[in-house]
């Protein structure tokens, strides 16, 4: 796919698309660090094939999409003890701002109303949107993300640091800590081969490498702290998605979020960790579009995606 670029909530977003125009949209916000590209080509496509146009974008910070400059680098290790003491966290930029993004997005594209799919970090986006901006929400999928519950287990100190030690420079310095990285939170019944990783790896990495977007989006998520409040104010259908042997974000954060979420539809799957292993991607897009199905039979949004002139430009 060839890449498009927005002017979206004062940022450029690369993003691309899949599908007819005129059909109704979903929205793809992937997770801390990760390009749109995680997003497989195939579920994207299986996802089209079902009716709707699919987007998948870089979020700030990421990608292709604009670097937002700051004056003082981020220190993660810092935000995190003032985020344990209670202590009030500058960060470069939160949650809500990256929620606006995707309204920006919106905005630009014509979209008026919109299925949001978010994975990870890309799920607690896609929450405070559904909150926040209800009346261009028409379902919500939230995929191995949480709900911010501070009493909630976390994953292992050895899972922790791999995340927060950040490889030195170099491609293959930056691979390796990125295979390791895999194996320790990715799908252990469905693991890829070394080839996919190194694939999908390099890849991403001579599209795009900035480590500065990894610690600004970090800083957004301990900003966020507690989404419960939020959650309870969606009123949309919502789905939520959890691998039972997801050791970064474990199964009990997915089941807190939907638990919190009125109405919400649990599904939880064996074996799957903190990614898309592809032999799962069939199953996800199946899932996925049923719960869009179901949403636009309830009754809960138009199908229409030319911005009205009635509404809120954002």
């Amino acid at each position: 796919m060839t890449e498009k670029f927005a002017n979206a909530n004062g940022l450029s977003l690369a993003y691309d698309e899949f599908g007819q125009s005129h059909h109704p949209a979903i929205l793809l916000i992937m997770g801390l660090g990760t390009q749109m590209i995680a997003w497989p080509e195939p579920f994207c496509e299986r996802l089209a094939e079902h009716g709707y146009r699919v987007i998948r974008f870089d979020n700030r910070d990421i990608g292709l999409s604009e670097k937002v400059q700051v004056k003082r680098p981020v220190s993660v290790p810092r935000l995190m003890l003032r985020a344990r003491l209670g202590l009030p966290l500058d960060v470069p930029y939160t949650l809500r701002d990256m929620a606006s993004d995707t309204a920006g997005l919106m905005n630009a594209l014509e979209i008026n109303q919109a299925h949001l799919v978010g994975a990870s970090m890309g799920g607690m986006i896609a929450q405070i949107f559904a909150a926040e901006f209800a009346e261009r929400c028409l379902s919500l999928t939230s995929v191995m993300s949480s709900s911010g519950n501070p009493s909630l287990p976390t994953s292992s100190w050895r899972v922790s640091r791999q995340l927060l030690n950040r490889p030195m420079a170099g491609e293959r310095a930056i691979l390796n800590h990125a295979k390791k990285t895999w194996a320790m939170i990715g799908s252990p019944d469905y693991p890829p081969t070394e080839q996919e990783v190194e694939e999908r790896v390099l890849r991403a990495l001579r599209r795009s490498h900035y480590p500065a977007g990894y610690r600004n989006q970090m800083a957004a998520i301990l900003e966020s702290g507690d989404r419960r409040p939020l959650l309870r104010r969606i009123r949309i259908p919502t789905l939520v998605i959890h691998g039972k042997a997801d050791v970064l974000v474990p199964v009990t954060s997915g089941i807190d979020t939907a638990e919190n979420i009125r109405g919400a539809k649990l599904k939880l799957i064996e074996g799957m960790g903190h990614d898309l292993p592809r032999e799962l991607i069939p199953r996800l897009a199946r899932m996925i579009a049923g719960h869009l199905e179901e949403s636009s039979e309830a009754g809960t949004g138009t199908r229409s995606q030319t911005l009205a002139s009635s509404a809120p430009v954002l």
